[in-house]
């Protein structure tokens, strides 16, 4: 132990003997391990906020729609060709499904509203079958959703969202109030409760009203998506099969041709977005390790300089009795020593820098212990790696050409 402690000492001697030429060493190990500590912390919080506020889909729960999820352009140039979706299929699916527990629809739109002389543009319209409030987790903390009588008949009325409400009605109760989509006059009934915002996107600026009453307004020229809901997690894939089947013999489809439609599961998206951020993740990660590379490359290439200027010191060493093991060991110190405080600086920038993405902009960041353990780690063997090569060769210098030299 107190060998260890000598020669971290000398070391640090060493390094601090020459801080300029030191400090400059470290900066490709600290721009490196500074990169994966902020992008890991981003893609490490981004996973978690997506997977909790984007992709909410309950997981007894799947989306029929024309397009399903799209991974290319053939792809959607095919699902473009497909027929639309219609309420009556839904209603079918719901009629002839035994393992499904709840069916519904939705369609979207983007339009604007008013309320008197005030008005707002660019609104999410949704219009749905009363149950949609249960499938997508709706919840109403003034008033209520409208029922599946209001539905059928195609009753003009709204549940508006916290935007809503703060635009067109500032101040005052929108329960009973009027709003109006496209001249035609909705009665509001209900207000959701407040969703913030998702990557700065505004999830409050949404209007829900029934699937017919949109319809009636707009016309039938919108596929609509059709939600199912499972017996159970058990019969999730007999429900989807249920429902494949039935869409397919409603559509006179040939068993060699593929589904008229797609199909989308929470882990379908998920999944989805986990090969889109590992592939972000993975050029950040090669980005950060070519420049872990060059800090190496640099130490080790610093280190040879040390060694040929301390040649008489290392001969005098070994005439005084240092083994080579001991001049090995004092070299990969150094290295060592040089690399990890260039991942501790490293670590504390790139903590700083997701400390600041996660406040000022929408995007989250998380920072596990296992990150900042590994970051150091990782920076501290490249100091080992790249250290070998001097101090082997360090260790292995003739004593007394070593004496000789000045």
């Amino acid at each position: 132990m107190n060998r260890l402690l000598e020669t971290l000492r000398v070391a640090l001697s060493a390094l601090w003997a020459h801080r300029l030429r030191s400090a400059l060493t470290l900066l490709g190990i600290v721009i490196g391990i500074a990169t994966i500590i902020t992008v890991v912390s981003a893609v490490t919080g981004l996973n978690v906020y997506v997977e909790e506020q984007v992709f909410s889909l309950s997981p007894d729960v799947f989306i029929v729609s024309k397009f399903g999820i799209i991974q290319g352009r053939d792809q959607f140039l095919a699902a473009l060709r497909r027929k639309d979706l219609r309420l009556a299929e839904a209603e079918r699916i719901a009629t002839l499904c035994d393992s499904c527990h709840d069916v519904g629809a939705t369609v979207q739109g983007t339009k604007s509203l008013r309320a008197g002389n005030r008005r707002l543009a660019d609104v999410q319209i949704n219009g749905s079958t009363a149950n949609l409030a249960a499938l997508f987790n709706l919840d109403v903390v003034a008033g209520r959703f409208y029922t599946e009588a209001e539905v059928r008949h195609a009753a003009p009325v709204a549940v508006i969202g916290w935007d809503v409400q703060d635009e067109l009605f500032p101040g005052l109760d929108p329960l009973g109030r009027t709003i109006s989509v496209d001249g035609a006059p909705l009665r509001v009934i209900g207000l959701l409760r407040r969703q913030g915002a998702v990557f700065g996107q505004s999830q409050d600026k949404i209007t829900w009203l029934p699937l017919t009453t949109y319809e009636k307004m707009s016309g039938r020229h919108r596929s609509v998506d059709i939600w199912v809901k499972a017996a159970s997690l058990a019969v999730f894939p007999i429900a989807q099969d249920e429902v494949r089947s039935i869409l397919r013999r409603m559509r006179g489809t040939s068993f060699r041709e593929e589904d008229p439609f797609g199909m989308v599961t929470a882990e379908a998206l998920q999944g989805l977005w986990r090969g889109i951020s590992s592939a972000a993740f993975a050029m950040m990660v090669l980005i950060a390790s070519i420049s872990l590379v060059v800090g190496g490359i640099v130490v080790m290439n610093i280190m040879l300089v040390s060694v040929t200027e301390r040649t008489h010191e290392i001969g005098i060493r070994v005439s005084i009795g240092a083994r080579r093991r001991d001049i090995m060991m004092q070299f990969l110190a150094e290295a060592t020593v040089l690399a990890a405080i260039g991942g501790v600086i490293g670590t504390g920038l790139g903590l700083g820098v997701a400390s600041l993405v996660a406040r000022f902009s929408p995007f989250p960041t998380v920072t596990r212990p296992a990150l900042v353990l590994t970051a150091l780690a990782l920076a501290t063997s490249v100091g080992l790696i790249f250290g070998l090569w001097p101090s082997w060769r360090a260790s292995r210098l003739d004593p007394i050409d070593a004496l000789r030299s000045e």
